[in-house]
């Protein structure tokens, strides 16, 4: 609906009715009460309400006996208890007075109550005839229909804000830069990007586009996955001679390390390099985060100390990026000097760099160091998050101490946190490594209870376990399962599946499972071969195993410790001595170091009888 054409107005006064006597009359005695009284007099005088009518109301409001907060007050009076003789020109009468009064706050309240009432029609056409008839100057209607504009945008009402700035640029009224940004952010919050969009076209056509506004479009297409069109609109704005600063760069590069398009963001950065755009602390971080997240610590450190050689001081974000790098990389004692760093910096650091250095201490296994971060933190004043508990839990259960994993995640809950899919595989895993099997599955299918769903790592930790159980039927059952709520198994999936049946002696089964991986797009890895391989020689099946072995090093899989153990172990069996020991070789030279097993196996197969080779 247009702005010319909202629904009914308070009352329609706007005609120009000569003032009656009688309305001077009750308007002065109003005035009168009010400015000796205030409003207890028309609280205790109901006659005075009575005699009011919309034009005694107008006089009362424009009347500069009273000060702007009593005009409002006996406003809102009135719209309380006598609606009806509250007119447009009234409306209007007061916004006239508390502009007088530069109260533009106030306005911007009365005219956002006006047009949430659906009883009112602010039209923008007769509003500013009513400015322009109440007050002198061509300022006053242009700042007044400038506030309409920001108070429809306020109040999500793009269709009416459309309205008003169409009526201004109709009018030849200078339309204010800033009004225009508070619509365009608006519309970004609460509109459709196709209404973002075509206001910005507008804006565009009008010569209002600036590199804030421009700022705000592209970060909502990059924000809607829409990169290429953020870029596109960039170089049709640098044509146009509308240079992007730091900020708008910042954001196109944070949407395409998002996107891991590296050629991307190298793109960008060369354009900020020939349009002479400083990096600022947030660039800096960007490309810092960019690489620390993809392992590459080498460029992070080099742009860190990039940033520090140009008088740009790292913020707390940075200093958590590098940590969370280092930590990833596995140097924590770098994190450490870091985190040492920050603090000498007058830097202080947050639930984020806590968490970085806490999950790097705990991926190590350094438990202890992880606890005093822990305490530390809490010391400040800062409260332990979902992430950290999750971190936690994963560095004790690496340990092996799964009782301890327990015991925090039972204080964790305590503390408000809700376990996560992340929690109860976590622990569930730590059991069924340590062949708990009945804890581990009594443990995830309680999820269900705190209305969790199993993923993939539930479903693959299940498999597993029933798989070491011997319970085939059910472990198929749940990869069946699994592929019909959308969980793809993955090969890790597979892989337990495979050593199942192996384990079973259903090498026929297994060797399936490694067929129908390839029809999944899954790559066989060096485990599911040393399962198959185990398979064959424990069957005694040795030119299968040895098949299956050269294969390996067609497919450039890199050959495991148990790979070798197997293949020795079977070969040694069946007392084809000569050929375990030239594997046994070749395992030394691949910088394997081999187990009583192997060493035990080529003993015996010196007193085997065997075909030869």
């Amino acid at each position: 609906m247009s702005a010319q054409n909202l629904s009914k107005l308070f009352v329609n006064a706007t005609s120009s009715n000569p003032v009656a006597v009688s309305s001077e009359a009750i308007a002065e005695k109003v005035v009168q009460s009010l400015v000796r009284r205030g409003l207890k007099s028309l609280r205790k005088n109901a006659d005075f309400l009575s005699e009011l009518d919309p034009t005694a109301t107008q006089l009362v409001l424009k009347d500069p006996r009273l000060p702007p907060h009593s005009s409002l007050a006996f406003f809102r009076f009135l719209q309380r208890n006598q609606s009806s003789i509250v007119s447009f020109r009234a409306l209007t009468a007061l916004v006239c007075r508390l502009y007088d009064a530069r109260k533009f706050d106030v306005i911007k309240d009365v005219l956002s109550s006006a047009a949430r009432d659906k009883d009112v029609q602010l039209a923008v056409s007769d509003f500013a005839d009513l400015v322009q008839e109440m007050k002198e100057g061509h300022g006053t209607v242009v700042k007044l229909c400038d506030l309409l504009f920001r108070v429809y945008a306020d109040n999500k009402m793009f269709d009416e804000a459309v309205g008003v700035y169409d009526f201004m640029e109709s009018r030849g009224f200078e339309i204010d830069e800033r009004s225009c940004m508070v619509c365009l952010l608006a519309l970004k919050r609460f509109g459709t990007l196709e209404d973002c969009l075509a206001f910005f076209e507008r804006l565009k056509k009008s010569g209002l586009v600036t590199v804030y506004s421009l700022t705000v479009v592209v970060d909502l297409l990059c924000r809607k996955g829409r990169v290429g069109e953020a870029r596109e609109l960039i170089d049709a704005s640098v044509k146009k001679g509308l240079k992007p600063n730091v900020v708008t760069y910042n954001t196109l590069i944070n949407a395409c390390v998002k996107g891991m398009d590296s050629g991307a963001v190298d793109e960008i950065l060369r354009l900020m390099e020939k349009d002479g755009v400083e990096y600022n602390v947030v660039t800096f971080s960007l490309l810092i985060d960019r690489y620390s997240s993809s392992g590459r610590i080498r460029d992070a450190e080099a742009v860190f100390n990039e940033m520090q050689e140009k008088g740009v001081s790292p913020d707390i974000y940075v200093y958590t990026s590098m940590i969370s790098g280092q930590c990833k990389a596995g140097n924590v004692k770098g994190a450490s000097s870091l985190f040492d760093e920050l603090s000498e910096r007058g830097l202080v650091p947050n639930v984020h760099t806590y968490g970085a250095l806490i999950d790097g201490f705990c991926k190590v296994g350094q438990m202890e160091a992880a606890d005093i971060l822990v305490k530390e933190m809490q010391g400040r004043g800062i409260d332990l998050n979902l992430v950290i508990y999750n971190s936690l839990i994963d560095g004790y259960c690496r340990k092996r101490m799964v009782d301890e994993a327990c015991r925090l995640q039972r204080i964790m809950e305590s503390q408000g946190f809700k376990g996560d899919e992340f929690t109860y595989n976590t622990i569930a895993s730590c059991l069924r490594n340590m062949n708990q099997f009945e804890e581990a599955k009594k443990l995830l299918f309680s999820m269900a209870e705190w209305g969790l769903s199993p993923n993939s790592v539930t479903y693959t930790t299940l498999i597993d376990i029933y798989c070491k159980e011997g319970n085939l039927v059910e472990a198929r059952r749940l990869f069946w399962e699994m592929e019909e709520r959308g969980d793809k198994p993955n090969i890790v999936t597979c892989n337990a599946l495979v050593d199942g049946y192996v384990k079973k002696g259903k090498i026929k089964e297994a060797n399936k499972v490694k067929e129908e991986m390839a029809n999944r797009g899954l790559t066989p890895d060096t485990y599911t071969f040393t399962s198959l391989i185990h398979g064959e020689c424990v069957h005694g099946t040795m030119d299968q195993a040895m098949e299956l072995f050269h294969k390996m090093s067609e497919r450039g899989l890199e050959k495991s410790v148990a790979t070798y153990t197997a293949i020795i172990s079977g070969l040694a069996k069946l007392g084809r001595s000569d050929e375990a020991f030239a594997l046994y070789e070749e395992m030394i030279e691949a910088g394997f170091t081999p187990d009583d097993r192997v060493y035990t196996s080529l003993a015996g197969s010196l007193h085997q009888i065997g075909p030869t080779p």
